[in-house]
């Protein structure tokens, strides 16, 4: 039910991101919420469930925006492995790390990525600026921490249910059969 909510959650992300958000002024900004989704569930979701979130998310993108195919599913399933690899047993409260690395991954992302557009389509690609990179990754990271804030609170809103919904289920029942 979990995975289920957060996929839903993520629908309604490449919606508001893909139809809402291409209505705002450059100047306001266009936070990257799938971004966003990725990296929480690099977070908290285990391997399996998070790499078969990121990708099914990175699919949902690609249907939707996509000019090449399987980029968005290809950078999702790298973003969350980095970010995982990387958190999976720091000795650093979450707290600490957890927003800016975020916007670290997303300023590196971009550089990548557009790196490896030049190379493959020197002529389709505007000229890099630094500042308005710089100010989507700050745009990121101030929409990075409401949105953490409601993502966590519904993941231990499953988590408790899924606790309560087992223990309630393990007492009824013939315990002599």
């Amino acid at each position: 039910m979990q995975i289920a909510f957060f996929l839903f959650l993520g629908a309604v992300a490449v919606v508001v991101q893909t139809t809402l958000f291409q209505n705002f002024p450059i100047w306001f900004g266009r936070p990257d919420l799938t971004f966003i989704l990725v990296a929480f569930a690099a977070y908290r979701f285990g391997w399996f469930r998070g790499l078969v979130f990121v990708f099914v998310m990175g699919w949902m993108m690609d249907v939707v925006s996509g000019i090449h195919l399987g980029v968005y599913p290809l950078q999702n399933v790298l973003i969350f492995s980095c970010i995982k690899i990387l958190t999976e047993n720091s000795s650093l409260k979450e707290t600490a790390y957890q927003v800016p690395l975020v916007g670290l991954s997303y300023f590196i992302v971009q550089m990548i990525f557009y790196f490896l557009y030049s190379i493959l389509m020197p002529g389709d690609m505007p000229g890099w600026s630094w500042g308005r990179v710089i100010q989507e990754t700050i745009i990121l990271l101030v929409a990075t921490i409401p949105s953490f804030l409601v993502c966590n609170a519904l993941f231990e809103f499953f988590n408790k249910r899924r606790v309560v919904h087992k223990v309630l289920r393990k007492g009824t029942g013939n315990q002599f059969r």
